[in-house]
C-alpha cells in the first residue's frame, strides 16, 4: 500500500503516532453508509438557525433573547466580543495550568495532560461563553490551520498557537491570521519546515500554505511555484538554541536560500532574507484565488454550499476590506441564504456541545466528555492530516449510535463530572408535560410532532435523551 505525503506528515517519524491515529481514522467515515443521507424537511425558525450555525446552538432562553433584540442586533454584538468571560467560566479556565504556561514550562506536563487541558478549555468556552461567534470561528480556523497534537512536540507548541494565532485573529484580518500562522512554531514544526534548508528544500509547508491555507487546490499555482515558495521559507524554524526562549519562532539566515525567486509571476530579488517569506504571504493574500478560496470556505461552513452566489459577494468584501473577517460574517449571517437555507449536519463536537447547551448541563469537560468525542471519531487536536476534520455529512454517519448512547448517559447520570439540572427543568414546566417542555425549549422552531408522539409514557430522563437523539437535533 502506498503512503501519501499527507499521511506521512500526520504519522510523523514514530510508530506511536501511527498507532494513536487508528482509533479514530478507522471510525470516521469507515462504517457502511446509507444510500442517501436525508436531512429533516421541517422548517427551522430563523432565530434557531442563527444560533445553531453562528454558534453552537441555543441554551434555554437564547431564542427568546434573539427574538427580543433582533437578529441584526445580536450579530452586531457578537462581532464585538469582550475579552471577559462569565465569572464561573473564568474560574474553570483558571484551573487549567497548561493554558497559562509558555512552551518551556509546559514540557513539565505529559503530552496527554496538555492535550486534555487544551480540549477542556475549548469545550468549556464553546458551552458557556456568551461569545458564540468567536468560538465558532476559533473552531473553524483550528481545523483550517490544523496541527496534529501528537506529532513531535506539537502538543506543547499548540498552546501558544491556540492563544496567539487562532483565538487572537479569529475575527480579525485574514492576511494577518495567515502571517501569524506562518510564524507559528506549532505549524512550522508540524509541516516539517525545520527541515527546509538551502540546497535541500522541504516542500510540505509551502504546498499546504497554498493548497489548504490560502489559494485552494485549483488556485492557479504550479509545482514550480511550490518549489520557489519552499525556497523563500528556508530558515523559518523553531528556536532550540541553548539559553534562548525555546519553542518560539526563529529565522536562521545560515540555512536560508538567498537567491532570486519568482512566485506566481512576481519576482523576489536576491538577498531578502526573512522578508522573502513575508513577501510570499503578501503575494498570496493579494492573489484573486485567495479571496475566492476563503469565501468558499465560509460559505461551505455556514451555508453548506461552496458554490452559493454568496461567494461573489464575499469576494468583493474581502477585496474592499483587505480580508477583514467581520464584515464577511455579517454579510453571511444576515442573508436569506443563511437564515433559510438547507440544514448542515453536525459533526460530533457540534453535537456534544449543542446537547450540553440545550440541556443546560453542568460540566467541567474533563476526560469523560472527551472520551465520548473519541468514540464518535473527533478527539480534539488529534486529526493527523493537515486538512482538518471533514465537514461532509457522510463522514460522520458512523457516529450515530455513539450519539444516542451519549444522550442516554448524559440524561441518566452516566457521564461523570456532568449533570443535567432536572429540578430546574421541572420548575420551568408550569403545567406542561416534561416532553412538551423539552419540545418547547430544545426543539423550538423545529418539527416536533413525531417527538411528542414518541414520548408518550416516557420518563423525564428518557424524554430529554430522546429530544437530543431526534433527527432534527443532528442538523444545524
Amino acid at each position: 500500500m502506498s503512503v501519501s505525503r499527507r499521511n506521512l506528515i500526520g504519522m510523523g517519524a514514530t510508530t506511536v503516532a501511527l498507532t494513536g491515529c487508528g482509533r479514530f481514522i478507522q471510525r470516521v467515515g469507515s462504517d457502511p453508509l446509507p444510500a442517501q443521507l436525508t436531512a429533516p424537511t421541517g422548517k427551522v425558525s430563523r432565530e434557531v438557525r442563527l444560533l445553531d450555525r453562528a454558534g453552537f446552538g441555543p441554551r434555554p432562553g437564547d431564542v427568546e433573547d434573539v427574538l427580543k433584540r433582533g437578529i441584526e442586533a445580536w450579530v452586531t454584538d457578537q462581532l464585538q466580543p469582550s475579552d471577559q468571560e462569565p465569572p464561573a467560566l473564568s474560574l474553570q479556565l483558571s484551573r487549567l495550568e497548561a493554558t497559562r504556561m509558555d512552551g518551556m514550562e509546559l514540557r513539565d506536563l505529559p503530552e496527554d495532560e496538555v492535550l486534555r487541558q487544551l480540549a477542556q478549555a475549548q469545550i468549556l468556552r464553546q458551552i458557556y461563553s456568551p461569545w458564540q461567534v468567536r468560538e465558532r470561528m476559533v473552531d473553524l480556523w483550528t481545523n483550517h490551520f490544523n496541527v496534529y497534537g501528537r506529532k513531535g512536540l506539537a502538543a506543547w507548541r499548540k498552546v501558544n498557537d491556540d492563544v496567539q494565532v487562532i483565538r487572537k485573529h479569529a475575527l480579525g484580518n485574514f492576511p494577518e491570521l495567515l502571517r501569524a500562522n506562518a510564524h507559528s512554531a506549532a505549524m512550522l514544526a508540524y509541516l516539517d519546515n525545520r527541515q527546509n534548508l538551502r540546497g535541500a528544500p522541504n516542500e510540505n509547508y509551502a504546498r499546504e500554505l497554498m493548497e489548504l491555507h490560502s489559494l485552494g487546490v485549483d488556485g492557479g499555482y504550479t509545482q514550480k511555484d511550490v518549489q520557489e515558495v519552499a525556497r523563500c521559507f528556508t530558515g523559518w524554524t523553531v528556536e532550540d538554541r541553548f539559553l534562548h526562549h525555546g519553542g518560539a519562532f526563529r529565522f536562521n539566515p545560515e540555512v536560508h536560500d538567498d537567491g532570486e525567486k519568482t512566485v506566481l509571476g512576481v519576482r523576489i530579488p536576491a538577498g531578502g532574507g526573512q522578508s522573502d517569506g513575508d513577501r510570499v504571504l503578501d503575494i498570496i493574500t493579494k492573489h484573486p484565488s485567495c479571496a475566492r478560496f476563503i469565501s468558499m470556505k465560509l460559505c461551505r461552513a455556514f451555508l453548506g454550499d461552496a458554490n452559493s452566489p454568496m461567494v461573489d459577494r464575499l469576494i468583493k468584501i474581502f477585496g474592499d476590506t483587505g480580508g477583514e473577517i467581520k464584515p464577511m460574517l455579517k454579510e453571511l449571517f444576515l442573508s436569506q441564504e443563511f437564515l433559510e437555507g438547507a440544514p448542515i449536519a453536525k459533526r460530533p463536537l457540534d453535537y456534544v456541545v449543542s446537547a450540553m447547551r440545550a440541556s443546560h448541563a453542568n460540566t467541567d469537560a474533563r476526560i469523560p466528555i472527551q472520551q465520548w468525542l473519541t468514540k464518535m471519531g473527533q478527539p480534539l487536536f488529534e486529526w493527523p492530516m493537515p486538512d482538518g476534520y471533514p465537514d461532509r455529512a457522510s463522514s460522520w454517519t458512523g457516529s450515530m449510535l455513539a450519539r444516542w448512547n451519549f444522550a442516554h448517559a448524559l440524561c441518566n447520570g452516566g457521564l461523570p463530572d456532568s449533570e443535567v439540572p432536572f429540578e430546574q427543568w421541572e420548575k420551568r414546566a408550569e403545567g406542561r408535560s416534561m416532553a412538551k417542555l423539552f419540545a418547547d425549549s430544545i426543539l423550538v422552531g423545529r418539527d416536533r410532532d413525531r417527538y411528542l408522539a414518541a414520548c408518550d409514557g416516557k420518563s423525564t430522563q428518557a424524554a430529554l435523551a430522546l429530544a437530543l437523539s431526534t433527527p432534527e437535533f443532528q442538523w444545524r
